[in-house]
């Protein structure tokens, strides 16, 4: 555990991607199994402790100090685990730490009833770094700067493997993936995954910025605004087929949307948008674009559902816009241009119930400009942009330059006011990083109340960062625990995609991406937007 809670010190201190990449990579080929492949899973977010919550660490550290002193601590600090690793009192004796497979161990033992009493016994063995990395490894709240495709990488590179195969393979695994360290580490055969409905790493697509392309080259789609799915039907071997349904991360989705994962019939890979049923948004009649989806608002009613109603499938009845085929009756086709994927995808669409999957339509467009004013005209509420791919090329995980595009809509931009502010996480958790803002319920020299509309951490520098927890901390006219209420007089240019009608905000509206543009220091805050103005780039 020592070694570990060495790890996550020097992650949380290190910046560069390359030195971050080469910390993990020598832990991995440093440390013996298992201890190696249980921290790789809490590192990416593959282990759960359900006895161990953020009230649990509270209540333990009520019993132990000052309850005062623990709201202060943590207030000041702005993170639970470490708040809570610097607080533990010091055992008499110098502690004997666990290794990270006895915590696991341990920690998978604990339940509602005991976890009061045994997570204690834990915490006493260990100094505050160990602490702070047990903590963190219980809650799963790791916050450190490193993804799911980082680890992957510093695995790949601990042993000269590539990430492609690592990606392949990984989902097969569970922790503490022996065999997947047997295969890169010591040699052994790959780990199998016949009959399997595995996912496989999606292809994505660098943003277009000042690209210019060859329309020749290059094949044109709609970005639907959904979710970006992967179905996977496999047979065993005895010939009983199983569907899953993967997000973009490879969190296997299946129980949220059952009758998109129980309308795959024949055994492939399928990538594409995961929408819900919705009347054609309107736009110019001469507009080409495909209807039938409704907004991501629409959609989110069904998302993290771990029970899906009847009313539920029957009021949101999710489908799949198809945009690939990866795999098709166990023939591998990723190697197959684009444009030989497409001919077999479009001649699979027979195949598929017409209620549950539809096709990507391909925008014809002789030139960008073409598709620039093709682009502009799309007023569908489930479109955000287009898709730009080249038609010969292959299906390869991750981002390749020159391959795909992605060319979002010129986001939408109002004027909010600061409301509110909280402390953020990680590396971030000494500032104010977390902003909520709103917008003039009407006149606000008449009097009229600011409503909040939306909450963004990010599309700042850290410069401006410093410059606005300065600001907070100097304008802070009332606390609510970790909050603190400013006084209305900052002005920010919000970025957003699209704006929805929402029962569940006071305002009655609910911002889709929002993110701060601009500190606009220089505008009064009476001139911020009104709630009316927001109202009307709501797309019905």
């Amino acid at each position: 555990m020592e070694e570990f809670a060495a790890l996550l010190d020097a992650l949380v201190y290190t910046r560069s991607r390359n030195a971050k990449l080469k910390l993990l990579a020598d832990y991995l080929r440093e440390t013996p199994d298992p201890d190696r492949g249980w921290a790789l899973a809490a590192l990416t977010d593959g282990l759960n402790f359900p006895a161990v919550k953020s009230s649990t660490i509270r209540n333990l550290l009520s019993e132990r100090v000052d309850p005062i002193l623990w709201a202060l601590s943590r207030d000041f600090v702005g993170d639970s685990a470490e708040t809570a690793s610097l607080l533990w009192p010091e055992p008499d004796a110098a502690p004997t730490p666990p290794s990270v497979s006895e915590a696991v161990d341990a920690l998978a033992q604990m339940t509602r009833a005991n976890v009061m009493s045994e997570l204690p016994k834990l915490l006493d063995r260990l100094d505050a770094n160990g602490r702070y990395a047990l903590l963190k490894m219980a809650t799963g709240a790791m916050r450190i700067g490193i993804s799911a495709r980082l680890a992957k990488t510093a695995f790949a590179q601990a042993f000269g493997v590539t990430v492609e195969d690592v990606e392949e393979h990984w989902h097969g695994q569970t922790p503490p993936y022996q065999p997947l360290f047997a295969w890169a580490a010591h040699g052994e055969e790959a780990p199998s995954s016949e009959g399997i409905p595995l996912f496989r790493p999606f292809m994505l697509a660098h943003p277009l910025d000042e690209t210019v392309v060859d329309m020749a080259e290059y094949a044109a789609e709609w970005k639907w605004d959904g979710i970006r799915v992967q179905l996977v039907r496999a047979n065993n071997p005895e010939g009983l087929g199983e569907t899953r349904v993967y997000s973009r991360s490879g969190d296997d989705i299946s129980g949220t949307f059952p009758e998109v994962a129980a309308s795959l019939p024949f055994e492939a890979v399928l990538d594409g948008e995961l929408l819900v049923r919705g009347s054609h948004q309107g736009g110019p009649e001469n507009d080409k674009t495909q209807g039938g989806a409704a907004s991501f608002n629409a959609l989110q009613q069904r998302l993290g559902r771990k029970v899906v109603s009847k009313k539920m499938l029957a009021d949101y009845p999710a489908f799949v816009r198809l945009y690939d085929v990866l795999i098709l009756d166990g023939e591998n086709l990723r190697e197959l241009p684009w444009e030989q994927r497409r001919a077999r995808l479009e001649a699979l669409m027979p195949r598929l119930e017409p209620e549950h999957f539809d096709l990507s339509q391909v925008i014809e467009a002789a030139t960008l400009d073409e598709l620039a004013a093709i682009r502009e005209r799309a007023r569908d509420d489930a479109i955000e942009g287009v898709m730009l791919k080249r038609r010969d090329s292959p299906y390869i995980a991750g981002r390749r330059t020159g391959l795909w595009y992605k060319w979002k809509r010129d986001p939408l931009l109002v004027d909010c006011v600061l409301m509110y502010a909280q402390r953020g996480n990680g590396r971030r958790s000494s500032f104010y990083s977390d902003y909520t803002f709103g917008c003039w319920d009407g006149d606000p020299d008449q009097g009229a109340e600011l409503l909040p509309v939306g909450k963004a951490y990010f599309g700042f520098t850290d410069e401006e960062l410093k410059w606005l927890d300065r600001y907070v901390r100097s304008h802070t006219v009332n606390r609510f625990g970790p909050v603190r209420e400013t006084d209305r007089s900052l002005v920010f240019e919000v970025a957003f995609d699209s704006i929805h009608a929402s029962k569940r905000h006071k305002s009655g509206l609910a911002m889709r991406f929002p993110r701060i543009n601009r500190i606009r220091a220089d505008k009064p805050a009476h001139e911020a937007d009104r709630i009316e103005a927001l109202r009307g780039m709501i797309r019905d």
